[in-house]
């Protein structure tokens, strides 16, 4: 088959919406025990999803005569992750990343469609994991099997993985960081080819996500009656004026960067109070201890570690001296000499911090992907997101060419009434295919 062949076979590679529509049906309909929230006793079987795309598969693998190699990977009973392989000629690669088999928990009684069941309305199909993510697992199931269908001469590998405990990482080593460590990954190779991470949303290609870091700030003070302000130490004040200057420094220091104009962010750099919470008690009382929670969201041109060590620093200089936060009134007081005592400030990291990405624009990656779009859709217009993505920084820092791609709808992730359109699927099987095509000709 010459190259010209392939490009015209690939070219014709299309959704099968029957097939497409019903994969995704027995996918939601298994939904219920696919949700992923441990602290609610939700733990889930992604098997019970995996098992329909294995037997759709089973006709088109090398055991009944097809090209397609599957394999399904435990690292925990009844949560496998799934490794399709469509060999090549040669030494390089394509790779299908990120779509997971684990969907967060949906409240049926909030959504006005029954949540785990497949609901379609024209060209909109309901549920939960529509958009994110067993609507691309669907479509990238049927992208491989059209693949096997029609058989192309392919130099390079054809890799699609789904993954297991994307949606929560309180238990480690079920999914992607499993396979890392377990060498199940070596097959990609650095520098073998680009890894498209099918996870993101509204049909263009995803260049930049944030890192992301929780906190919380709280003010310990002193309990008194709030008749007598100044034999207290008021520790909702105090975390008030704590925030407000932690936040003032953290402006500074990282202001808007250059490069993010570049990738398209509509927002900079960010420190959120979102929570507040204090000791219980009397109206008429000073509590003794106040706590302000939120979350941070940086641009990948700064680090989280670089962020953290930023924010102790601040957090520490207030407790050298308290009185360099603005009191309240004559009578407010975070410390009281005579006593010697002051208030204190404690910062808790309450998660560990993951930096963002900024995708490599110039890659082979990237241009197979935005030409492949550009003709399927009309034009591509790249975006960032100040939202975060598991794991596709560490992949790129260990230098693979990380790509961002997604075909559900931003507004609907995690959202009620969840759902994706067919059409964007069935353009979404073009593009990936495109992709390939257009990587086979480097």
């Amino acid at each position: 088959m010459s190259a010209g062949e392939v490009q015209e076979l690939l070219s014709t590679v299309q959704i099968d919406e029957g097939r497409f529509v019903g994969l995704l049906t027995k996918l939601i309909d298994n939904v219920a025990t696919l949700q992923n929230n441990p602290s609610q006793n939700m733990v889930p079987k992604e098997d019970n999803a995996s098992d329909h795309v294995l037997e759709l598969l089973k006709p088109y693998t090398t055991e009944n005569g097809g090209p397609l190699e599957v394999e399904r990977v435990h690292f925990t009973p009844g949560r496998g992750n799934v490794i399709i392989k469509y060999p090549g000629t040669g030494d390089k690669t394509v790779t299908f990343l990120g779509s997971h088999l684990d969907v967060v928990p949906a409240n049926p009684e909030t959504w006005e469609v029954d949540p785990f069941h497949l609901t379609r309305d024209g060209d909109k199909l309901y549920g939960r994991g529509t958009t994110d993510c067993l609507g691309h697992v669907a479509m990238i199931t049927d992208l491989m099997v059209e693949l096997a269908t029609k058989r192309p001469a392919l130099s390079r590998t054809v890799l699609a993985i789904f993954i297991a405990n994307e949606e929560n990482g309180e238990i480690d080593g079920v999914g992607v960081d499993g396979l890392h460590s377990s060498g199940k990954l070596d097959e990609l190779g650095i520098g073998k080819g680009p890894i498209f991470w099918v996870d993101s949303a509204d049909s263009q290609p995803c260049v930049g996500t944030v890192g992301n870091m929780q906190w919380m700030i709280k003010a310990n003070g002193k309990l008194f009656h709030s008749g007598l302000p100044h034999m207290a130490i008021n520790p909702i004040e105090m975390v008030m004026e704590a925030v407000a200057m932690v936040q003032k420094r953290f402006y500074e220091d990282y202001p808007p960067h250059p490069d993010e104009k570049k990738y398209n962010y509509k927002c900079s750099s960010t420190m959120k109070p979102t929570q507040v919470q204090c000791a219980s008690g009397s109206i008429n009382q000073i509590p003794p201890h106040a706590t302000v929670s939120g979350d941070c969201r940086v641009t990948p041109f700064y680090g989280v570690d670089k962020v953290q060590e930023s924010i102790e620093k601040y957090v520490a200089d207030i407790n050298a001296d308290p009185s360099i936060l603005p009191s309240r009134g004559a009578f407010s007081k975070y410390v009281l000499p005579a006593e010697g005592r002051q208030g204190t400030i404690d910062l808790t990291w309450v998660t560990k911090g993951e930096d963002g990405i900024a995708c490599n624009l110039e890659s082979e990656g990237a241009d197979a992907l935005n030409g492949a779009t550009a003709t399927v859709i009309g034009q591509s217009a790249p975006f960032a997101i100040s939202g975060s993505l598991p794991l596709v920084r560490w992949l790129q820092d260990q230098g693979y060419d990380v790509q961002i791609c997604g075909y559900g709808l931003s507004s609907r992730y995690h959202a009620e009434n969840e759902y994706c359109s067919l059409e964007a699927m069935g353009n979404a099987v073009k593009i990936l295919a495109g992709t390939v095509a257009r990587l086979e000709k480097n």
